[in-house]
């Protein structure tokens, strides 16, 4: 890695320079989260059942009685032995977070199509305490179109990140966020799919600030190069067998 060493008064000049960049970002982040904000709402009119830790729930009741719901699209199939690698590592920076949201009137849940048994299963395995539960025999993750059919794998083309695309696989990542009104009504005001729900990744915020970046040059150029389940990283396969 080759940077050219200059004196302070030189670094301070530049960094003066970089700071106005930095700064204009900040205001275009800014205006374009208020655009957002800004989007039209859709009413849900479907009523969704899921299976969770305390028994059954509908949408309205995931709300647990605040007003803001976001949802991970966590990709998790029926029968899969373990979650994906890169909504596992959204996930590990979920309960840290979920106290400042709750009391700020927002609710985060995870939603898979496999059954809760195994999300339980895995999620005991990862140590998280946030809420995930199961869609499995709903329409809920066709509807928001992060699952897919053999029927859509036959036609070679699905709707996901708002335009039709090459099929890939039956699961996708995903975020989606609902509003419930005084009167109980449901309204699905955004969804952000593939790289649209980076910003949740704080792990992304410390590399971004360091001299190797995300240091992403494997085959793929991106997290699925590096990035393992937190119980799966050498160092503590290491660690653990060191202290059996």
């Amino acid at each position: 890695m080759q940077h050219r060493i200059v004196t302070r008064d030189e670094w301070l000049a530049e960094h003066r320079q970089h700071l106005v960049k930095e700064k204009e970002l900040t205001r275009q982040r800014d205006r374009l989260s208020a655009d957002r904000r800004a989007l039209p709402w859709v009413e849900v009119d479907k009523t969704y059942v899921f299976d969770g830790p305390h028994g059954r729930q509908t949408l309205a009741g995931l709300f647990d009685g605040r007003s803001q719901l976001i949802v991970k699209h966590f990709m998790f199939g029926p029968g899969w032995t373990e979650g994906c690698t890169g909504c596992s590592f959204l996930a590990d920076h979920v309960d840290g977070a979920r106290v400042h949201l709750e009391n700020h009137d927002v609710t985060f849940v995870a939603v898979s199509r496999a059954p809760l048994a195994e999300l339980e299963a895995y999620r005991k395995r990862m140590g998280w305490h946030f809420k995930w539960v199961s869609s499995f025999g709903s329409d809920f993750n066709y509807d928001y179109h992060v699952s897919f059919t053999k029927e859509d794998e036959a036609k070679g083309k699905v709707l996901y990140n708002y335009e039709m695309q090459d099929y890939g696989m039956d699961e996708l990542p995903g975020i989606s966020v609902f509003y419930k009104d005084e009167a109980g009504r449901i309204f699905h005001t955004f969804s952000a799919f593939g790289r649209g729900g980076e910003p949740l990744i704080g792990t992304y915020n410390f590399l971004d600030y360091m001299p190797k970046g995300r240091n992403e040059t494997g085959p793929n150029f991106n997290l699925m190069d590096w990035v393992r389940r937190h119980d799966q990283y050498e160092h503590d396969a290491e660690k653990a067998s060191c202290c059996a």
